[in-house]
């Protein structure tokens, strides 16, 4: 056996030379699956150039270096790439996505806390934007909940001040316009933890609604984290 089973780390033969080598190419590949950090999984052309341990998940289409690496994570060394087959089960954290993700065997699965063989896998999401306040009564969100999100809170603070003739306002979805919140503050800072007594399953796209209370919005941004779990069928 030249490497071990599950990293892959090269292992030292009887009598060879320069084992340096040998030990310094397994503390590399050690040392960036470790704690696994992968710069992107979508991204087909490698970096000319890269910081040392730096790693990326090789898509389909890999070309260049990545050419014949599909499926392999690829570790930037000494001025090469080191490529390991990643193994089911493995976590790692996604830079370009600030997202978690579980490797179900064939592709990275965000947000996963459990996959089965087939790949079907549940996920738990916080969904963040900032939206800018729009002038009026009201003030809806062009980021919408997604279809099937099952919604356990939306939390929010002001980034910048709500502005306008308005005494508080109301946070929700159409049809329940303060479900996530009532009566709320308009300084910088101000926050919501609108914690729902039961999720809420929503069966279509829904954006969120701003709604005004005694007059106006004029202006104002708020920051917004949807908090929610969804479910991916299995693969036949």
């Amino acid at each position: 056996m030249s490497e071990t089973m599950q990293l892959a780390l090269p292992l030292l033969q009887p009598a060879q030379a320069q084992k340096h080598v040998t030990v310094n190419e397994a503390l590399v590949r050690l040392d960036g699956l470790t704690h696994l950090t992968l710069q992107s999984v979508d991204t087909v052309t490698p970096p000319v150039a890269a910081e040392d341990g730096a790693a990326y998940w090789v898509p389909l289409g890999g070309v260049n270096a990545w050419d014949g690496h599909a499926g392999e994570v690829a570790i930037w060394s000494n001025g090469g790439w080191v490529f390991v087959q990643p193994q089911t089960g493995w976590r790692g954290w996604i830079a370009d996505r600030h997202a978690p993700a579980l490797f179900d065997g064939a592709g990275w699965a965000e947000n996963g806390v459990a996959a089965s063989v087939n790949r079907a896998v549940s996920a738990m999401t916080v969904l963040e934007f900032d939206h800018v306040v729009s002038a009026g009564a009201s003030s809806t969100t062009g980021v919408v909940i997604p279809k099937y999100a099952m919604v356990f809170a939306v939390t929010a603070r002001i980034k910048a001040a709500f502005s306008g003739t308005l005494s508080g306002w109301d946070f929700g979805v159409a049809g329940a316009t303060n479900r996530y919140g009532s009566g709320l503050g308009l300084a910088q800072g101000s926050w919501v933890s609108g914690i729902t007594g039961q999720p809420v399953t929503y069966y279509s796209d829904a954006p969120l609604v701003l709604t005004a209370n005694g007059g106006d919005f004029s202006g104002g941004e708020l920051r917004v984290a949807v908090h929610f779990f969804s479910a991916t069928p299995p693969e036949v």
